[in-house]
């Protein structure tokens, strides 16, 4: 019996000397050139992998009182105009009849219970929370009358 070959143990054989070969041979030679990593090095692909931009959010600055109410002019020009005059996120643009008159013909209490609380896109008291309900009745009123 011991005149036939064994082919398994050639194959094992064969698979444990390539294993050994990479081991020895071939994995210190992948490794030519590399070099360890140097703090210069890892400072530089910090650098590299820093965000583009970034984005800070603040709180919108209001206009300073003395303590009188705002006139619906002023207010508007500081909170209102941003989204109004543009006709942003749906807003209907200051002056545009057609946009205002479905608005209008719900009479004022409706208007300013929507500036009150807010609707669609517009936030409660057009994001100015810091408005007295004169000063928004001040505004819905200037901005209304642009679209009579």
């Amino acid at each position: 019996m011991s005149d036939k070959k064994n082919p398994s143990r050639t194959i094992f054989l064969g698979a444990v000397a390539v294993g050994v070969l990479l081991t020895v041979v071939v994995w210190p030679l992948s490794m030519l050139g590399k070099g360890g990593a140097s703090p210069a090095d890892a400072d530089e692909a910090e650098l590299r992998i820093q965000p583009v931009a970034r984005v800070e959010m603040q709180k919108a600055e209001s206009v300073k009182s003395d303590g009188k109410p705002r006139s619906g002019e002023a207010i508007y020009a500081s909170v209102c105009k941003a989204c109004h005059e543009a006709g942003v996120a749906g807003a209907p643009k200051t002056g545009d009849k057609a946009a205002w008159a479905p608005r209008l013909a719900t009479g004022m209490a409706a208007l300013l219970k929507s500036a009150t609380n807010g609707k669609n896109a517009m936030p409660a008291r057009g994001g100015a929370p810091d408005l007295s309900d004169d000063e928004l009745k001040a505004a819905v009123t200037y901005l209304t009358g642009k679209a009579k």
